[in-house]
């Protein structure tokens, strides 16, 4: 019999940040995948997860702890999955560690994945994303920032994380307009910039100070301990700003848009500050709204 906690300690520390570079992201979601088999492992098998042996991960074991997620704490197929990749990651890293141990692991590997629905991806209407581009008031620096990084979001397509991840020292005006993005997976990618966002850009590059030694970068974003939590309960939403584009969003989607309360990106439309496109989706447009 071999306790686990030096196998799964040399895993989490050496294996998945030196030897494989994964990232912090991927490092936490393994570490918390185990944490929820160790506590479920101690509650079935009566011991305490320091006192857990390796042998007694078994194929069973797993599989149980698996139903259990779906049952118990109501995780969907995917987030099934993502545990059952943590476990398997650890499986194939102990064939080397623990030969003797062969035919437990193939079997804890043999584990299939389950299927999951694909869900329709949600999408804002053009006139709506531009009343969600408009929404900062440009009259001071965090409007004129929070439009910027809006303005880019949209044109670039970027995740939150890559949006809040990007620095001024990402950002390249000459020759071209050009923006370096820190993509999931060590991925980087340089993306062309529009003109309207490119003059956006440097408008807020200009107004705000310039970020050196110990300052906050200007373009970072806050985030805040009361946005919604994830199932661990951290929060896991980023806001712009304390400032405007909440409240804005909030207002807009509260409003029904019946005749007597039409939606504040209609109102707008009316009053001129945007205009109307042909076509009712978005695609590949971001002119509006300049800063």
């Amino acid at each position: 019999m071999s306790l686990i906690a030096p196998h799964i300690t040399a895993f989490l520390q050496e294996r998945l940040p030196r030897e494989r570079r994964a990232s912090v992201h991927t490092c936490d979601s393994y570490a918390y995948a185990f944490q929820l088999l160790f506590s479920y492992a101690g509650e079935r098998l009566k011991v305490q997860p320091s006192e857990l042996h390796f042998e007694q991960v078994d194929a069973p074991l797993v599989v149980n702890f698996l139903n259990h997620l779906e049952s118990a704490r109501h995780n969907r197929p995917s987030s099934r999955n993502i545990r059952l990749a943590a476990i398997r990651s650890f499986m194939r890293y102990m064939q080397y560690r623990l030969p003797a141990a062969m035919e437990q692991i193939q079997r804890v590997l043999a584990i299939p994945v389950k299927k999951t629905d694909t869900r329709i991806v949600p999408y804002l209407t053009r006139q709506e994303t531009q009343f969600l581009l408009d929404a900062p008031e440009p009259a001071n620096r965090l409007g004129i920032r929070d439009r910027a990084m809006l303005h880019l979001c949209f044109a670039a397509g970027l995740r939150v994380s890559e949006l809040v991840g990007l620095g001024l020292q990402d950002l390249q005006l000459q020759p071209q307009p050009s923006v370096l993005v820190h993509g999931q997976g060590r991925r980087e990618r340089a993306l062309p910039l529009w003109k309207p966002i490119a003059a956006g850009r440097s408008l807020g590059a200009r107004t705000l100070p310039q970020c050196a030694g110990t300052e906050p970068d200007p373009f970072r974003v806050r985030v805040h301990s009361s946005q919604t939590p994830s199932s661990r309960g951290q929060a896991v939403s980023h806001s712009p700003s304390e400032a405007g584009v909440s409240s804005c969003i909030e207002a807009f989607l509260r409003d029904d848009g019946s005749p007597g309360h039409p939606r504040p990106a209609e109102s707008m439309l009316v009053a001129g500050s945007c205009q109307p496109a042909n076509d009712e989706n978005v695609h590949a447009s971001g002119s509006g709204g300049e800063a």
